[in-house]
């Protein structure tokens, strides 16, 4: 390839947004991602993501603005997740699973009762190339807000998804850490919703964290890195799908998650070689 072709995906505008959503969203979902997967919390990014799916319908039908739909609804299914796993001898991933799926089918059931113009595949699988400047306006506001919350309190919410125990008799507002972090998450889905869409959105939510787990040992660290990853992955996977003709979010998720084996193998090999390290000592 020449110098022009390798330069085409930089000359067209929707080519340009899709570059520049990406810049928006990726350092909130991978901040994110980090205390997710520290706290445990990946299928409740799954289930949030899931759950707005009704809330993004009826803020269509009654003609408000999408946004304030999917915050609601993504509170509702956290708070009601919440609830009934602490008033119910059922544990809390079981809850999620039965409280997204049921507003997820709740969603679609709205969908298809309503008929409407709005495409459900970009709902559930956002439309990259189509992204709206009003839309880019939101990313970036929720994404900036997202990112200063979490890195100016990053301590207290470190402490809080190590040690809730810890967290309390420190004297910290775990009531507000746990239900700020509920709203974090479900603001970042909101602004993920217009570009990788609700289920796509669960990758950014918990694979940058992951791999950045698997690949350094401080929680500093962690962060950088998975911002890097983040960025890096959505602008390659967004550049990567011009030249393959395919869609943008998935293509996204398949360099993540290839990213993610990658790092899976090297810790593997590290552990494996300081294992065996440790036997010749031993010996």
């Amino acid at each position: 390839m020449n110098l022009d072709t390798l330069l085409l995906p930089f000359q067209f505008p929707f080519m340009q947004k899709a570059f520049f959503i990406a810049l928006l969203i990726a350092p909130p979902t991978a901040l994110l991602s980090c205390y997710l997967v520290l706290k445990g919390w990946a299928l409740m990014g799954d289930a949030v993501s899931h759950a707005i799916l009704p809330g993004v319908v009826l803020a269509y039908l009654l003609n408000i603005p999408l946004v304030i739909g999917a915050f609601v609804a993504g509170m509702g299914c956290a708070l009601l997740t919440g609830y009934l796993s602490t008033n119910s001898r059922v544990k809390q991933d079981t809850v999620m699973g039965v409280v997204f799926s049921g507003m997820f089918a709740l969603g679609i059931v709205l969908f298809v009762a309503f008929p409407s113009d709005a495409h459900l595949d970009h709902i559930l699988f956002g439309n990259m190339l189509g992204i709206s400047s009003d839309e880019l306006w939101t990313a970036g506001i929720i994404g900036a807000g997202v990112c200063a919350v979490l890195l100016l309190k990053w301590r207290d919410f470190l402490l809080h998804a190590f040690d809730p125990a810890q967290a309390q008799a420190s004297g910290l507002r775990t009531g507000w850490l746990h239900y700020g972090l509920l709203a974090i998450l479900s603001l970042t889905i909101v602004a993920t919703l217009a570009s990788v869409g609700l289920i796509l959105a669960v990758a950014l939510l918990v694979t940058p964290g992951a791999i950045a787990f698997l690949l350094v040992r401080s929680f500093g660290w962690m962060l950088v890195v998975s911002v890097a990853v983040c960025l890096f992955s959505m602008l390659t996977g967004i550049y990567a799908s011009f030249f393959l003709d395919a869609a943008s979010a998935p293509t996204v998720v398949l360099v993540l998650t290839a990213i993610f084996i990658a790092a899976f193998i090297r810790r593997s090999l590290q552990t494996s070689a300081n294992a065996n390290r440790l036997m010749k000592d031993t010996t």
